[in-house]
């Protein structure tokens, strides 16, 4: 598998693939196309993510975060956090992290 043969979902959504899942880690690619989500998480995993392609918003405990290619941010395990929008062309990998 090559991370970036990947297709482009339609307009407004995402495709999620897990790649590894192992112990209490769990490592996903993310391919976004102009998501406008507003969905509020409060997960039980830290999460720690990169942006390989693309730009993207998010929310993070009340603080905009402006992300751009090249991107890494880490989220703690119950921080509350949205995805505000994504540009056409973002992907994303994310490693969860659970106790």
């Amino acid at each position: 598998m090559n991370f970036f043969n990947t297709s482009t979902p339609p307009k407004g959504q995402e495709v999620l693939t897990t790649l590894l899942q192992h112990q209490n880690v769990t490592i996903n690619r993310i391919v976004s196309n102009a998501l406008e989500e507003g969905v509020w998480y409060d997960q039980d995993e830290d999460e720690w993510l990169l942006l390989l392609e693309g730009t993207a918003r998010l929310e993070v405990d009340g603080d905009e975060k402006r992300l751009e290619k090249g991107d890494m941010l880490f989220i703690e395990a119950h921080t509350k956090h949205q995805l505000l929008g994504t540009s056409a062309d973002a992907l994303w990998l994310t490693v969860h992290i659970t106790s």
